[in-house]
């Protein structure tokens, strides 16, 4: 299984220009899946300059209805009218970042909503032998504090978001067993916990952010609380007893990723923008 990073918030060794978003082009035996489509056009660009073919991706997967992860789906829609666009039916609700000073929109846009190619599923879903998509993680153990800010419009009201439209995509490719997901805001602990509770066993491989960056992405250390610190370690120590490979990216931060690191050592890896990796 080949994974190619179109686009994250760092820049590795490849140079491709990095924005707030995620996007990964994952090829296996059977399929060519773009998961996310980061937050502009520009994960077009850097799959242009890594030589992957968008024109050949025949799934997509939307892990969440943030606009870092759906904002190129118009862009992608140009490229490749065929695909399906495989989201949970609650993606088409309206997100927002809520603070004291202001309230963002932060879901989907309308056109990429009313995409031809968009297919609506509800609660777990396989596509075919080699694809499943599970949802509805409902635990709130080391549940990332970063949620907090972030909610659904219901009714003129805000509420806390429930991520009823966060899913996860598992990659079945001969004994392996690779689990896909984009920011973990359901907390990965627990979408681990809803992983097992359905396969029975640990994935051979995860690649997932981590939803623990304060900021952006290479936010300084002071950024991070006590209890910011004393969650990432407790998560880093859980996950080292599994028997899986993790990479991370995105939405984990250098600090935890840094902090992680020193626990779980070859165990975890980050993946940069314009990265590969074979699994």
């Amino acid at each position: 299984m080949k994974i190619v990073s179109l686009m994250e918030n760092v820049t590795g060794e490849a140079g491709c220009p990095s924005e707030h978003g995620l996007s990964l082009y994952i090829e296996t035996d059977q399929h060519k899946i773009l998961s996310d489509t980061g937050a502009t056009g520009l994960f077009a660009m850097n799959a242009e300059r890594l030589g992957v073919d968008l024109g050949s991706v025949d799934i997509v997967f939307l892990s969440h209805a943030h606009f870092d992860h759906t904002g190129g789906l118009m862009t992608f829609a140009g490229v490749n009218p065929h695909a399906e666009i495989y989201a949970q039916k609650t993606a088409v609700r309206e997100y927002y970042h809520v603070t004291p000073a202001a309230k963002r929109y932060i879901g989907m846009e309308k056109e990429a909503i009313e995409l031809k190619t968009m297919r609506y599923i509800e609660n777990d879903t396989t596509i075919d032998d080699q694809l499943y998509i599970f949802t509805n993680v409902t635990g709130r153990r080391r549940w990332p504090e970063g949620n907090r800010e972030l909610m659904e419009k219901k009714d003129g009201e805000y509420v806390q978001d429930a991520f009823r439209h966060e899913q996860y995509l598992v990659i079945t490719e001969g004994d392996k067993k690779v689990l896909v997901s984009g920011c973990a805001h359901n907390g990965i602990l627990n979408i681990l916990d809803a992983y097992r509770e359905r396969f029975g066993a640990d994935p051979d491989a995860v690649l997932s952010g981590f939803h623990m960056m304060q900021g952006t992405a290479d936010a300084p250390e002071n950024a991070y609380l006590e209890g910011d610190v004393e969650t990432i370690k407790a998560t880093a120590k859980e996950l080292l007893g599994m028997k899986t490979a993790f990479y991370t990216c995105h939405c984990t931060g250098l600090v935890p990723f840094r902090i992680m690191k020193e626990i779980m050592g070859d165990k975890l890896t980050y993946v940069h923008n314009g990265d590969v990796v074979i699994i």
